[in-house]
C-alpha cells in the first residue's frame, strides 16, 4: 500500500498537503473519490486557488494520466465545456502523476442535482443532457463512463468531466452513437423517460441529425442498459467491499454493512443477533421469520430473521441464496432505480464451510410510517388522499416498466409517507424479469393483490382502477389482473 492509500482511505479524509516535485504542494488536500491502487481525486488549494487534482499512482500512472489529458483536450478541441488541466506535475520521489483541475466552484454534478428537482426542470436537465452528448456525438466523440455524476452543473452551463473515459472515432457509427445514447437515457427515472422520450430523442436529432432514432429501439436499448446496472450492482457488487459496502470478516460467516452504517455497534455471530430481537419490540413472529426492533446507536433498526422450520426445510436452504440476501440485493436495486424503500443497513448470514447456509438476518431502517390501509383510514384531506393515490399507482406503473414484480403487495407492505409517497418493504420475494411476458404476468398478480385490499372500500377501490386507468398506456395488464373488463 503507498503512503497516500495509508494517509487517505475514504471520502472525507484530510492532509496538511501533498508534496509535488516541482517543489510545489497540495495545500489541505481532501478526498473526494478513490480507486485503490490506481487514482485519488482531492480538493485542495494550489498556488492560491481551488483546484481539484487527481492522482495516479501505480505502474500505469502515467498512461492513465496521459489518457485522461487527451480526453480533456479531445472536449476543448470540440468547443465542449469541460474543467481546464492548470497544471501536469509528479509527486515527490516520482511517486506518481498528478493532473491539476480547475475548480468550477458554485457547481452541482447532475446526479445529485437531479434528485432534487422538481419535474420541470429535471425535464430541462435531461433535455441539457441529451443535447451534450449529442454534441459529443457529432465531434466523433463516446462518453465510455457515461454516468450523470460525469456532468457539473453552474448556472446554464453544463461541463463534461472525466477526460479519461473519452473516446474519439474517426467515423462514429449510428449503432455506437444510439448505443451511448442509450446508455445515458438509462439513467432517467423510468416514468420520466416515458414521458418524454419522443422531445429529448426531437433535441437530440436537431444537433447531430446524422443519426436516425426509433423511439421503440431506443426504450429497449435503455431498458437493457439500465436493467444490467441494476443486476451488476444488486447481484454482484454489494456482496464484496466497495464504496457502498463494508466487508466485516467473520470467518465463515457473512457481514456485510451499508457503508452509512459502518459505525454501528453491530455483532458477528449468530448468538449476537439473535439477542438483537427483543421479545418486547417484535413486529412480527411466525414459522418462516422473526421481526424485532432494535435500537443501535442513535438509530432504529428492524432486524429480521429467517427462521428454518425443520430439518428438511435447512437441507434445502444450504445451497440457495438466503431470503436475507434476496432483500438486501433488492433493497439495493430499488435504491438504485429510484424507488422509494427502507434504507439496507446489513446482511448476516451464518455459514458452515464458507458455502453452507444456515440462519440469516437482514437489517433495514425503520420506517416510522402508517401502512397503506392505516393511511386511508386515518387520512381526511381529500387532497392528500388523492396524491397518494396517484403516487401509489404510479409506483405500480414504474414496477411495471422495470419489469419488476414485488410478490406480496399486501397492505403491510407498502408504507405512505406524510407527502403521499409510498415505499416498498418486504423484498425477499422481489423479482427482477427477464422475459416481458413472465413480468407482466406477475405484475398482474401483484396489481390484483393490491386491490384485494379494498374490497369493502368501494369509493377508494374505484378511486385506485380510475386511476390505474389514466396511468397505464396499455390496459392489457389491467384487465389480466381482473379490475376493468375486457372490451
Amino acid at each position: 500500500m503507498s503512503v497516500l492509500e495509508d494517509q487517505l482511505q475514504k471520502p472525507g479524509d484530510r492532509l496538511a498537503k501533498i508534496v509535488l516535485d516541482c517543489p510545489d504542494a497540495l495545500i489541505e488536500p481532501v478526498l473526494v473519490r478513490i480507486v485503490p491502487g490506481k487514482r485519488f481525486v482531492c480538493q485542495a488549494r494550489w498556488q492560491g486557488q481551488l483546484v481539484f487534482a487527481k492522482i495516479f499512482i501505480g505502474d500505469k500512472a502515467n498512461a492513465y494520466a496521459s489518457r485522461d489529458k487527451r480526453g480533456v483536450d479531445w472536449l476543448l478541441g470540440a468547443q465542449i465545456p469541460t474543467p481546464v488541466i492548470l497544471a501536469v506535475q509528479r509527486l515527490e520521489n516520482n511517486a506518481g502523476t498528478v493532473l491539476i483541475y480547475q475548480a468550477i466552484t458554485d457547481s452541482v454534478n447532475a446526479e445529485d442535482a437531479y434528485a432534487q428537482m422538481d419535474a420541470l426542470a429535471v425535464r430541462v436537465l435531461m433535455t441539457q443532457l441529451v443535447k451534450t452528448v449529442a454534441l459529443h456525438h457529432q465531434a466523433g466523440l463516446i462518453q465510455t463512463d457515461l454516468y450523470l455524476k460525469n456532468f457539473l452543473i453552474k448556472g446554464q452551463h453544463l461541463y463534461s468531466l472525466d477526460g479519461d473515459g473519452i473516446r474519439r472515432y474517426t467515423k462514429l457509427s449510428q449503432r455506437k452513437a444510439k448505443r451511448n445514447l442509450a446508455v445515458l437515457l438509462s439513467k432517467f427515472d423510468v416514468l420520466q423517460l416515458e414521458e418524454c422520450c419522443s422531445g429529448l430523442l426531437e433535441a437530440y436529432t436537431q444537433l447531430n441529425p446524422v443519426v436516425h432514432l426509433d423511439e421503440y429501439e431506443m426504450k429497449k436499448l435503455a431498458h437493457q442498459y439500465r436493467m444490467k446496472a441494476a443486476s451488476d450492482y444488486a447481484d454482484k457488487k454489494v456482496f464484496r467491499a466497495c464504496t457502498d459496502v463494508v466487508v466485516h470478516e467473520s470467518q465463515p460467516n457473512v457481514l456485510l454493512i451499508a457503508g452509512v452504517y459502518h459505525h454501528l455497534p453491530l455483532p458477528d455471530d449468530v448468538q449476537g443477533f439473535d439477542a438483537l430481537i427483543n421479545t418486547e419490540h417484535l413486529l412480527k413472529n411466525g414459522n418462516t421469520c422473526t421481526v424485532g426492533l432494535a435500537r443501535l446507536g442513535e438509530h432504529d433498526i428492524v432486524v429480521k430473521r429467517y427462521n428454518l422450520k425443520n430439518i428438511i426445510h435447512a437441507l434445502g436452504r444450504l445451497f440457495r441464496r438466503t431470503r436475507a440476501s434476496q432483500s438486501w440485493a433488492n433493497a439495493h436495486r430499488l435504491q438504485l432505480l429510484g424507488i422509494p424503500t427502507a434504507r439496507p443497513v446489513a446482511l448476516f448470514e451464518q455459514r458452515t464451510f464458507k458455502y453452507l447456509r444456515g440462519k440469516a438476518f437482514f437489517l433495514s431502517a425503520f420506517v416510522d410510517q402508517c401502512d397503506v390501509d392505516a393511511f386511508f383510514e386515518h387520512t381526511r384531506n381529500s387532497q392528500l388522499r388523492a396524491v397518494a393515490v396517484k403516487n401509489i399507482v404510479q409506483l405500480f406503473y414504474r414496477l411495471f416498466l422495470l419489469r419488476i414484480s414485488h410478490g406480496d403487495t399486501k397492505a403491510t407492505n407498502i408504507k405512505v409517507l406524510d407527502n403521499g409517497v409510498p415505499l416498498l418493504i418486504d423484498l425477499d420475494s422481489m423479482q427482477q424479469h427477464k422475459y416481458v411476458s413472465a413480468a407482466n404476468k406477475a405484475h398482474a398478480r401483484d396489481i390484483k393483490r393490491f386491490m384485494r385490499n379494498w374490497k369493502v372500500q368501494s369509493s377508494l377501490y374505484n378511486a385506485f382502477v380510475e386511476i390505474f386507468q389514466v396511468v397505464y398506456a396499455d390496459h392489457a395488464v389491467l384487465h389480466d389482473a381482473e379490475i376493468i373488463e375486457q372490451r
